[in-house]
């Protein structure tokens, strides 16, 4: 009898054993039971914004790279916390002045990705992106609802670090994993960092200019897609994240509508969270495959958290939710082309080199 009992338990042993030698393998379940958990407690507490945690978490989760020390937890979250002071200080400051609020924006935005292109923090350009542009369009409309809106962002964020953190203390990598070495910070000047920052500047600036002044919040979306798609200001490279972004976007809402329609049909918190655990295991089986459509599969999850919350809503229509996400996608990567074509065709290098 003991010996029946204790062949399965060998099995087990045997098989965790060989899941803990297997990188990508861990890099899996670290990607489900680190995204797990942070919809568990978001759900379950449910504060305001709650939802970027979960997002955040899935995001940081579904990168190859080592576990974060603590020096570049606490240093994230002051990116964090500094990148939405300056939102406020645009937003309750400079933007009773629009004529200065102009220019230091477009000073700003120049900044940042010239921080961005000479090998500054990802983190730290994005945060102050997404605060810059999206504070003053609250602040239009109530200055207490941008400053609620920056303490739930903030909080969520340095929730994230810490549900990180949980995540690579259960599933740590084998003592062997080796990474790349990031790249540095080029201190010096860079013309060719400079040149980029310009370009993109010039793409996002009138767009960013013209949705704050006449606060066309229903559109929030596409100038927030389109900061983004800049990052790297090439026509290829703007068409191939707008594409890429619509993929990923298509691919969540299909997994987001099957997810959807069974937690309609069993609608308990414990299915729930049992269902999103099945749900990471094959997000991150396919994030971290060696296929060519795993590039996908990242951005798809996070479709999929962002379409499967905003149809819990009161009222909500999923399919409506779905095709107006498309459609703000596809607006954004239009008009990323078409910028950078009219931009390129007047640019003083590419001109030089057509004659």
């Amino acid at each position: 009898m003991f010996t029946k009992v204790s062949q399965p338990i060998s099995s087990v042993k045997t098989w965790l054993h060989l899941v803990s030698q297997d990188q990508t393998s861990i890099r899996v379940f670290r990607f489900a039971i680190g995204v797990t958990l942070a919809v568990a407690l978001a759900y379950g507490i449910n504060w305001p914004l709650a939802l970027l945690m979960p997002v955040f978490t899935a995001l940081l989760l579904s990168m190859p790279l080592p576990m974060p020390s603590l020096q570049a937890g606490l240093r994230n979250m002051r990116y964090t916390i500094l990148a939405f002071s300056l939102g406020l200080v645009f937003s309750l400051f400079f933007l009773q002045y629009p004529f200065a609020y102009i220019l230091m924006l477009g000073l700003v935005l120049f900044h940042l990705y010239y921080y961005l292109n000479r090998g500054g923090s990802f983190w730290l350009t994005l945060m102050s992106i997404i605060a810059l542009l999206l504070l003053p369009m609250l602040a239009n409309s109530n200055e207490g609802l941008a400053m609620g809106f920056s303490f739930g962002f903030v909080l969520s964020s340095c929730l994230t670090m810490i549900m990180v953190w949980l995540a690579y203390l259960l599933v740590p990598d084998p003592q062997f994993t080796t990474f790349p070495s990031p790249p540095g910070f080029q201190k010096t000047y860079s013309t060719a960092a400079a040149q980029s920052a310009l370009k993109s500047t010039l793409v996002i600036f009138p767009m960013a200019s013209l949705f704050i002044i006449f606060n066309l919040t229903d559109y929030l979306l596409v100038m927030i897609f389109s900061a983004l798609f800049i990052l790297k200001p090439e026509l290829s490279a703007g068409k191939e994240a707008g594409s890429n972004s619509l993929i990923s976007t298509l691919l969540g809402g299909l997994c987001a509508m099957v997810f959807y329609w069974l937690i309609v049909a069993v609608p308990e918190y414990y299915f729930f969270i049992t269902l999103m655990f099945l749900t990471t295991l094959f997000f991150g089986t396919n994030i971290f495959s060696c296929k060519p459509y795993s590039k996908y599969y990242g951005s798809a999850f996070l479709a999929l958290l962002i379409l499967v919350n905003g149809s819990m809503a009161e009222n909500a229509n999923f399919t409506e939710l779905l095709a107006q996400r498309v459609l703000l996608i596809l607006l954004a990567t239009a008009y990323i082309i078409a910028a950078l074509k009219i931009l390129d065709s007047y640019w003083p290098e590419n001109k030089i080199e057509s004659t």
